[in-house]
Parts: structure tokens; C-alpha cells; sequence
């Protein structure tokens, strides 16, 4: 059994990746995108749905651009 890999626990991921710093992993430089589930009030999402139709824009489109301005990168 010399050559069998070690056995990982229940809920123990593998180590061989390094873990990212902090600046690398809220700066998102991988490209990839993420789901964000909101609760939103009924007549909210109405109006935000209605006027991005009108616009022609995708909600997400908006929701980005609010939070990119909300929480611009430094």
C-alpha cells in the first residue's frame, strides 16, 4: 500500500491548489461570473423589469453597474 494516496476526510478538499490572498479573491480577476440571488419587493422588481425592457438592457446589466458604483475597485 506504499503507493496508495492518502485518504481525505469527509468535507477536506485537496491542498495542492495555493490559496488565494484577499485582493485576489475579492478582485475577481478570473472572468468567470457568479449567480447573486436577491429578495427584492414585489413592486420593485416590477419597476426595475419594466424600465430595463424599455431601455433594453438585462436587469443584471443594471444590477452590475450599480454595484460597480457602489463599490468601485481601488
Amino acid at each position: 500500500m506504499a503507493n496508495t494516496p492518502e485518504k481525505k476526510g469527509w468535507g477536506q478538499r485537496p491542498t495542492d491548489k495555493p490559496k488565494p490572498t484577499v485582493e485576489e479573491f475579492v478582485s475577481g480577476s478570473t472572468g468567470k461570473t457568479i449567480r447573486l440571488n436577491v429578495l427584492l419587493p414585489e413592486e420593485l422588481h416590477r419597476r426595475v423589469k419594466a424600465s430595463c425592457a424599455m431601455e433594453g438592457v438585462s436587469m443584471s446589466d443594471v444590477v452590475v453597474e450599480f454595484l460597480e458604483g457602489r463599490f468601485p475597485k481601488k
